[in-house]
């Protein structure tokens, strides 16, 4: 039970041609008389999510193995090439990207779980790894969707929950349909994004993985 001091009343005030009069409605349910729609992110993200997310990745996904070529160990060499910014032209630093390889290791030991995958092709020093949740770091995804913009969200809060939403999608959609007890040893293809965090891991939220 939420504590007194926590339940606070709205006034929404609505004008009349003979008065004001005030109604007094609980918080939440400011909508009713509002008639605006309360946000929500879980929806809105279900309903782009096959439609439009999932194939813009995919048709716009840099092989990982050229990338890391063209980086020569430097991420954000490629940064003009192939990167996006959250911010415009600032801000964290992400890339689409997809390949193939063989899963190495599943750890699930923290709630942030990964794959550790060997890249066909790359033999660098340069870690691989795919998020497996169900706890996801970053906002990859979500950055570098080229309709989803800051801009036409109401807050950061709403900002932020776009991004849990395309977690909550990845983990329903990807992760939940894998089997990661026979997994380790098979051979995959993926399809997602990174954002650089230093030069020693990848670590890509995927948004398609397919055991081949």
């Amino acid at each position: 039970m939420k504590k007194p001091w926590i339940v606070v009343l709205a006034l929404i005030v609505a004008a009349f041609s003979f008065g004001g009069c005030v109604k007094v409605v609980e918080i939440g349910h400011e909508g009713e008389l509002t008639g605006e729609k309360t946000f929500n992110a879980a929806e809105d993200v279900e309903a782009i999510w096959m439609s439009k997310a999932v194939p813009e990745i995919k048709e716009n996904a840099v092989d990982l193995k050229t990338l890391l070529a063209e980086a020569g160990g430097d991420l954000k060499a490629p940064a003009a090439k192939y990167g996006r910014y959250s911010m415009g032209d600032k801000g964290e630093l992400s890339y689409i990207v997809k390949g193939e390889g063989t899963v190495t290791e599943v750890n699930r030991e923290k709630k942030a779980g990964f794959m550790t995958l060997k890249l066909a092709g790359y033999d660098g020093p340069i870690a691989v790894r795919l998020q497996i949740g169900p706890v996801y770091k970053g906002s990859a995804v979500r950055d570098t969707l080229s309709f989803i913009k800051y801009e036409d969200y109401k807050n950061q809060v709403d900002w932020a929950k776009v991004s849990q939403a395309i977690h909550a999608a990845v983990d329903k959609e990807v992760i939940e349909k894998l089997d990661m007890q026979t997994i380790v040893g098979k051979n995959i293809s993926f399809a997602g994004c990174f954002s650089v965090a230093g030069d020693k891991e990848i670590l890509v939220t995927p948004v398609e993985i397919e055991v081949k």
